[in-house]
């Protein structure tokens, strides 16, 4: 298959597909730089903290997390692999990344800290120590 420009289009739409630089201004989502951090959701709930690590194309076997000190870490590293196809075009890639967030050490129970990956979302559950979780009000009768 070739892929060709027709005469018929006006060569500034043509310029600005085939336009690399495109892809690297400033307010694109690509990064023209050999990093990239993937997207973070975080929510609470009375009963834990959940962390939603956008990471698509990735295997479980490719992150580590690590907690330590009230510091979760949560990073990968993934080898490039050897292609033989003929690309008119390849963006895919994985790099490697890091991040990290700083979380209350005294209200995390860090031996109950669970992970699983599917969907291309990495889910970390920080489940909050008992004496931390709201307590439903008591009520009180009158004598």
């Amino acid at each position: 298959m070739t892929i060709a420009r027709f005469p018929f289009l006006p060569s500034s739409v043509l310029d600005r597909f085939w336009d690399d630089e495109l892809m690297n201004r400033a307010n694109s989502n690509y990064s023209s730089t050999n990093t990239s951090l993937p997207a973070v959701n975080i929510k609470e709930s009375d009963d834990d903290f959940m962390i939603e690590v956008a990471a698509p194309g990735m295997k479980k076997e490719d992150f580590s997390i690590n907690y330590d000190n009230g510091r979760l870490t949560i990073s990968s590293e993934k080898e490039e692999e050897n292609v033989d196809e003929n690309y008119n075009r390849r963006e895919f890639s994985y790099q490697s990344f890091c991040r990290s967030f700083k979380v209350a050490d005294n209200v995390i129970d860090n031996q109950k800290i669970k992970a699983k990956y599917e969907g291309g979302i990495l889910c970390i559950t920080l489940p909050k120590r008992e004496e931390i979780k709201p307590k439903p009000a008591k009520q009180i009768t009158i004598s």
